[in-house]
């Protein structure tokens, strides 16, 4: 059985299009990941003995996403000494602020790496998780290296085109 590297748990099912971006890039990135849903308020023993056990099933990062109170990504970095990411969601009362600023104010000695509000930040949690892992391993230094390479030729093919159609030096 492979080794899960990465574990996406959301706060609901609400959650899983925009975390389904983190799982697109995770699997073009080539890092084995699984998905759960906790809830911080209504299930809150689960989520608690997932995040025990995580790192004894060799889960090495946690990227967590959570909408309005967002409690999820604190919880779980409050009960684990694994590096969690949380991804925070856009929510209809107050477009995502809510979840950021729940996500992002913890308390001192217990971080999360907190990225933008929806699906920019759900790819930004697969691409932070693999620079993290691209500390311990070689293999995941190249692919972000590749990355940010093709990025970079997409940009400058799109800036290609915009010449093509006339837009130069205005």
């Amino acid at each position: 059985m492979e080794k899960i590297l990465v574990s996406i748990v959301m706060g609901s099912d609400s959650d899983l299009e925009v975390m389904s971006e983190t799982a697109k890039l995770l699997e073009k990135f080539d890092i084995s990941y699984e998905m759960k849903i906790y809830s911080a308020h209504r299930c809150t023993e689960e989520a608690l003995n997932y995040v025990k056990e995580a790192e004894k099933n060799g889960v090495k990062i946690i990227i967590g996403a959570a909408g309005k109170a967002a409690h999820l990504p604190g919880v779980l970095a409050a009960h684990t000494n694994l590096p969690v990411i949380g991804v925070p969601m856009q929510t209809s009362d107050l477009g995502g602020v809510d979840s950021l600023y729940s996500i992002v104010q913890m308390p001192t000695g217990i971080p999360v790496a907190t990225v933008a509000i929806g699906k920019t930040g759900a790819k930004n949690a697969a691409v932070l998780a693999l620079k993290m892992l691209g500390i311990k391993y070689d293999k995941y230094r190249k692919i972000i290296k590749d990355y940010r390479e093709e990025m970079r030729k997409e940009v400058l093919e799109k800036n290609r085109r915009l010449e093509e159609k006339g837009y130069k030096n205005y």
